[in-house]
C-alpha cells in the first residue's frame, strides 16, 4: 500500500531527502533546503492544465495532461523521479497540496520501478505551515537576546561561538548593511523564512531554549524578518558589543574588501575583480544622499585611488580612509542614536570575550 507521511517535524529535523513534484516556477518562488525539483510538469503544461482545470473539471485537465506529457517525455521523468528514489530510499516526495500531483508521480514510480515511494500529506503547504509555526512558537515560548554594537564589532564571529545563536544575516547571505550585498545573491523570503524555521527547530530539539540574534531592522537585504520576531525584537533584552575603531577597521576591511573581493574572483573568475570594483562603488552610491555631496565625492575618490591600487599590485591598505570615514562620519552617529533609544533594554556591555562569557553564563543560570 502506498504511503504517506505526516511527521514533519521528523522530515526538517533529519534532513530526509525530499523530491518537489511542483512545476519550476513554484519551485523558484519557495523551496526547502536541500530540496530536489523534479517536476511531473513543466510551466506552460500547468499552465494550461489548470486552465483547463477551471473550465471543464477534474476528469478533463487531468487527460490533457496525460496527452501534453507524452511517452519520451514521460519516461524521462520517471527515470528520474526512479533515480532519486533508489538513491533516497529514506526520502519523500510531495506537490503543493499533497494531492493529485504527487499521487501520480508515486503511482508511476510504483509501476514502472517497483519502488513503493513515501509522499508527504498536506504536501509543501502543510510544511511550510509547520515551519511558520515552528517560529511562532519559538517567539512566544522562547528566550531571546539581542545582541546590538557598532558596525564592525564583530557581532556575527560572536554569534558563531554560541552554540545558541541565531544567524540571521548567514540565512539571508547579505552582511545586513548599505555594503552588505555578498557575489552570490540572496534566497527569495520563503526560502529565508525555511532556513530560519528549520535552524530554531534543530536548536530547540538540541535543548536549546534561549537565543542570541544579531540586532536588525526588518529588512536584512531584500529578506525580510517574519513580522513576529521582529515585533518582539523591540521589547527583547540587549547586549551591546564594544570594539575599538582600529579594530573596527579592519574588520570592514577584512569582509566588505578581502573577502568579498575573493567571493566575486570565486565566482566570476576573470571578471571578478571589476565586478567588485562595481559593487563597492554602486553600495557608496546608494548612500549618497545621507552622506552628503562633499562627504560622498571625497569617499568616492578615495574608494578609486584604492580600487588602481588593488587592481595594480593587490594592496588593499588604501581602503582603510574610507573605511574609517564611513564607520566615524556615517555609521557610528546612527548607532549613538540607537544605543541611546534602546539603553534601557541593555543589560551589559562590553568586548567580544566578555560579551560571550557573558551569554553562556546567562544560558546557564536559566537552564539550571
Amino acid at each position: 500500500m502506498l504511503r504517506d507521511c505526516t511527521d514533519y517535524r521528523d522530515i526538517f529535523l533529519n534532513d530526509r531527502p525530499l523530491m518537489d513534484a511542483r512545476a519550476p516556477v513554484e519551485f523558484a518562488h519557495g523551496a526547502f533546503p536541500g530540496v530536489v525539483n523534479l517536476p511531473l510538469m513543466n510551466d506552460i503544461e500547468r499552465q494550461k492544465v489548470g486552465t483547463c482545470y477551471k473550465q471543464h473539471g477534474q476528469q478533463a485537465a487531468i487527460a490533457l495532461g496525460e496527452r501534453l506529457v507524452s511517452d519520451e517525455i514521460r519516461e524521462q521523468r520517471i527515470r528520474g523521479w526512479v533515480e532519486f528514489a533508489r538513491a533516497h530510499p529514506d526520502g519523500y516526495l510531495y506537490c503543493f497540496r499533497g494531492g493529485l500531483r504527487s499521487q501520480i508521480v508515486q503511482q508511476w514510480i510504483k509501476e514502472e520501478g517497483g519502488i513503493d515511494y513515501p509522499r508527504v500529506g498536506g504536501g509543501y503547504k502543510a510544511m511550510r505551515t509547520f515551519l511558520l509555526e515552528t517560529i511562532d512558537q519559538a517567539v512566544a515560548q522562547c528566550d531571546f537576546i539581542v545582541l546590538g554594537g557598532m558596525t564592525g564589532t564583530g557581532k556575527t564571529e560572536v554569534l558563531a561561538q554560541l552554540r545558541n545563536g541565531l544567524d540571521l544575516e548567514g540565512h539571508a547571505n547579505h552582511r545586513g548593511s548599505s555594503f552588505g550585498k555578498r557575489a552570490t545573491g540572496q534566497p527569495g523570503n520563503i526560502d529565508f523564512e525555511n532556513r530560519l524555521a528549520v535552524d530554531v527547530l534543530k536548536k530547540r530539539a538540541a535543548g536549546i531554549a534561549q537565543f542570541v540574534l544579531e540586532d536588525e531592522s526588518r529588512m536584512v537585504g531584500s529578506c525580510a524578518l517574519p513580522l513576529p520576531l521582529y515585533k518582539s525584537m523591540q521589547g527583547f533584552p540587549m547586549v551591546w558589543l564594544e570594539d575599538s575603531i582600529a579594530d573596527r577597521v579592519e574588520r570592514i576591511l577584512q569582509d566588505y574588501v578581502i573577502d568579498l573581493h575573493a567571493e566575486f574572483v570565486a565566482t566570476y573568475g576573470e571578471d571578478g575583480f571589476a565586478l567588485y570594483a562595481e559593487r563597492l562603488i554602486s553600495s557608496l552610491n546608494n548612500i549618497q544622499r545621507r552622506l552628503g555631496g562633499e562627504r560622498h565625492q571625497r569617499m568616492f575618490l578615495q574608494m578609486e585611488d584604492a580600487l588602481a591600487e588593488q587592481a595594480r599590485s593587490g594592496a588593499v591598505e588604501q581602503f582603510r580612509g574610507w573605511i574609517e570615514v564611513l564607520l566615524r562620519e556615517y555609521y557610528d552617529p546612527m548607532y549613538v542614536y540607537q544605543r541611546e533609544k534602546k539603553s534601557a533594554r541593555i543589560e551589559f556591555s562590553g568586548e567580544s570575550g566578555a560579551v560571550i562569557e557573558y551569554l553562556r553564563e546567562r544560558v546557564s543560570q536559566k537552564d539550571s
